[in-house]
């Protein structure tokens, strides 16, 4: 899952959702060192990756990749999911994706000290060009691919994954929707948990 599934599995929690946003870059127990909400973000995180990766559905997705992109086919999949999420947002959300997304940056920047270095630096970039409300369309994706393909250093030519895209839209479209429905479920149980788990 990439940013915008991401930032909606974590729930109404601004800090939750932050620590779910910046957990990337967080490794081992160094999320132990944050405030204990975003601690529940990081491992949310964790868990949503744990259950994509090893989801039949998604699998299906990324094999239709594999031959021309190898290993970076699950991080296209991550982004063309994201595509799907946004463009059937009212299906998901009854906030506009437009308010939703501008609501979450607003609270980046309110809570912006707590934020890595890294997110730091990247925040300025992904408010210009709303990378967030930009997944809805084909164009958006593109430039995301196009991004991500430079920073690989054209190691895999994900900025040609929009061919795929187009071409298998209905088939990743039904997957993405098959897939979504269960990791809403398992992302609820799991925020359960480890709330639990981090109270005791």
């Amino acid at each position: 899952m990439n940013y915008l599934a991401h930032i909606y599995l974590s729930g109404d929690n601004d800090l939750v959702t932050i620590g779910n946003f910046i957990a990337d870059g967080i490794k081992g127990k160094q999320y132990k060192t944050f405030p204990k909400e975003i601690q529940i973000g990081i491992l949310l995180h964790r868990h949503i990756d744990s259950f994509t990766d090893a989801h039949k559905t998604f699998r299906l997705s990324t094999k239709r990749l594999h031959e021309k992109y190898g290993h970076y086919s699950g991080v296209i999949v991550d982004i063309l999911y994201d595509h799907f999420l946004a463009k059937n947002w009212s299906k998901y959300c009854n906030v506009p994706l437009d308010e939703y997304v501008e609501t979450f940056y607003d609270s980046l920047e309110a809570n912006f000290d707590i934020l890595p270095v890294r997110i730091q630096k990247m925040m300025p970039y992904m408010l210009a060009d709303n990378w967030l409300l930009s997944y809805a369309s084909i164009d958006g994706i593109s430039r995301v691919l196009d991004g991500m393909n430079r920073r690989t250093k054209n190691r895999a030519s994900m900025n040609e994954a929009v061919v795929e895209l187009e071409a298998f839209y209905s088939e990743f479209e039904k997957e993405f929707s098959d897939f979504f429905e269960e990791v809403i479920a398992s992302s609820k149980q799991k925020l359960e948990l480890i709330k639990q788990e981090l109270n005791d």
